[in-house]
């Protein structure tokens, strides 16, 4: 992704947020429920990637098509594993 001032604007906004209840209230108003729902959705897929699970399982658990899976696993980098990673260690 190429980097812009409206894009660090962004994020600088994301990173003031402090619960998930700041969260909903920000991207209920960024965005509308399914763009929302759809970043949800390519989010679990990334993590379910990430823990091995094959297609099948994906599927079914999220309704995601194989265009999106593949797509998603396309594109589990470093952001995903670094994000994945601390969602690990915050839960032990």
């Amino acid at each position: 992704m190429e980097k812009n001032d409206s894009i660090d604007l962004l994020f600088e906004a994301i990173l003031t947020l402090k619960t998930k209840e700041e969260c909903y209230k920000f991207f209920s108003d960024a965005c509308t429920p399914k763009e929302i729902q759809a970043i949800a959705q390519r989010f679990t897929v990334g993590k379910m990637l990430y823990d091995k699970c094959v297609y099948n399982e994906i599927i079914e658990a999220t309704g995601a098509s194989t265009a999106t899976i593949s797509r998603v696993g396309r594109s589990i980098n470093d952001g995903y594993k670094m994000v994945f990673e601390r969602l690990k260690q915050n839960n032990e």
